[in-house]
């Protein structure tokens, strides 16, 4: 009995089952279908039976072959289930949506304006395009104190500070001074009963300085003005010797020199013999004189120096010649070629005229000046060859240095005349815009030298006043 034996099919390959892709599972899940359920293989005899023979579907060899594995078939699925956004109404433009999320591409907002009625304007939310920036509402702005919107991820926006927005920029660094950023605490009184009731409570009662001492300090800040780059030249005249006109030009340049920051020298140009250097502190090496031979060799603040004397003030002092065998007087050119070396080093130059109005140096001096000072005593003669020096400078054309001028009535050394002073100060007041009193002193009726400490309370205050007063004329220029 012959057995026929029928040809067993050999075991079919079968596709390696592939993982899932994620991206697959969220295109499927934002679809709305889900992934096909993988093949399973059935059992081995379910399998055998419900297989067709392979006699039946024999392929052509010449016909190609179509190999679709799982993960295949999972894209195809995948990619058909993506029809479903063509069903949208409105389709999407890829050029609609914005390239950066915080600001949209150019002319996006004008092809899609923003709607003004209808739903989603009043009370309700607009709809936004996912990436792309709230719209505000077109009713106007937020209302003060509301909430600032939040960013991703729920965090509120930075608050910007509103000097950073200015549209002048930001502060520079000059801006934080100290009178800004460092609190003040108010300082004692000078003098008097207010500064020993702010010591005595403790600084809790602070009544501030007096109305004198305001007054005071006023009058010290004016003299510290600035007057600019050029040199000012104002001179002392007097007609008459002996009325204190080295006195006054000494009183003036310290109370200058001490309150004011930049250089004053006082120079002595009597044509005869000066003593200004008798009335100030300290003594110098050489004189003006000798300043006019080395005036070429002289470059320097510090060779200059050496001709000039300082000693308990700031002010300098520039001495005239004292030697007795010298019999060329101090003329017009050596003026001119000393204040021409001191202009290039001090901002202020007094000059100590000598007696007169009609000797050589006296038409220098009148040509430079730009303020003058008149001295004049308390007796009769005195006062009268004062008004008489102002009418001299109208009759010559300075009508200018009148109106400038400032007279000094010089009552230091006494006052125990007959002599009505004050009709003295009327008259003088009709003539000129400023007239200064100079009280009696004892330490300027010794004549000898001047320390500035040492004189009485009003006659410091006189000083300060009539140096007040220059520098208010100086900067009228």
């Amino acid at each position: 009995m012959t057995e026929e034996t029928t040809p067993k099919p050999g075991p079919r390959p079968h596709a390696r089952k592939a993982a899932p892709d994620p991206r697959e599972e969220s295109a499927s899940a934002a679809s709305g279908t889900s992934a096909p359920e993988q093949a399973v293989p059935a059992q081995s005899g379910e399998a055998e039976s419900a297989r067709p023979s392979e006699a039946d579907h024999a392929v052509p060899a010449s016909s190609p072959v179509d190999v679709v594995t799982v993960a295949d078939a999972q894209d195809r699925i995948s990619a058909d289930s993506l029809s479903a956004l063509n069903s949208l109404s409105v389709p999407l433009d890829p050029s609609a949506v914005p390239q950066a999320p915080s600001q949209p591409p150019a002319g996006w907002l004008a092809s899609h304006p923003l709607p003004t009625s209808g739903p989603g304007v009043a009370g309700k939310a607009t709809p936004t395009v996912a990436g792309t920036p709230p719209v505000p509402d077109a009713s106007g702005p937020a209302a003060p104190g509301a909430d600032a919107p939040e960013q991703a991820g729920g965090a509120a926006a930075p608050v910007v500070s509103e000097r950073r927005t200015r549209v002048e920029g930001p502060e520079p660094a000059t801006s934080l001074t100290s009178d800004r950023l460092v609190a003040k605490s108010p300082a004692a009184p000078v003098t008097g009963w207010r500064r020993w009731l702010y010591f005595a409570t403790l600084g809790y009662v602070d009544l501030g300085d007096s109305h004198a001492v305001r007054l005071q300090r006023a009058l010290e800040h004016r003299i510290a003005t600035r007057l600019g780059e050029r040199t000012r030249y104002v001179p002392v005249l007097s007609r008459k010797g002996g009325v204190g006109k080295t006195t006054v030009t000494t009183l003036l340049g310290m109370a200058l020199a001490d309150l004011r920051e930049d250089r004053v020298i006082a120079m002595d140009a009597n044509p005869d013999r000066g003593t200004l250097s008798d009335r100030n502190p300290g003594r110098a090496t050489y004189t003006a004189r000798q300043l006019v031979k080395d005036r070429f060799e002289v470059t320097s603040f510090a060779q200059l120096s050496n001709y000039t004397a300082r000693e308990g003030s700031r002010l300098d002092v520039l001495a005239s010649d004292a030697d007795p065998m010298v019999a060329q007087a101090f003329n017009d050119a050596d003026y001119r070629a000393v204040t021409d070396v001191l202009g290039r080093y001090y901002s202020i130059v007094l000059t100590d005229s000598g007696t007169g109005m009609v000797h050589s140096v006296m038409q220098g001096t009148l040509e430079k000046a730009d303020a003058v000072v008149l001295v004049s005593g308390g007796s009769v003669d005195e006062a009268r060859l004062a008004s008489e020096t102002l009418s001299w400078l109208e009759a010559h054309g300075r009508d200018d240095l009148v109106r400038k001028a400032i007279v000094v009535i010089n009552m230091a050394a006494g006052d125990g005349t007959r002599v009505d002073v004050d009709e003295i100060e009327d008259h003088f007041r009709t003539r000129v815009r400023h007239v200064v009193r100079i009280p009696h002193d004892r330490h300027l009726a010794e004549g000898s030298q001047i320390d500035f400490a040492k004189l009485r309370p009003a006659t410091r205050e006189a000083a300060i006043q009539l140096a007040s007063l220059v520098v208010d004329e100086l900067t009228e220029d």
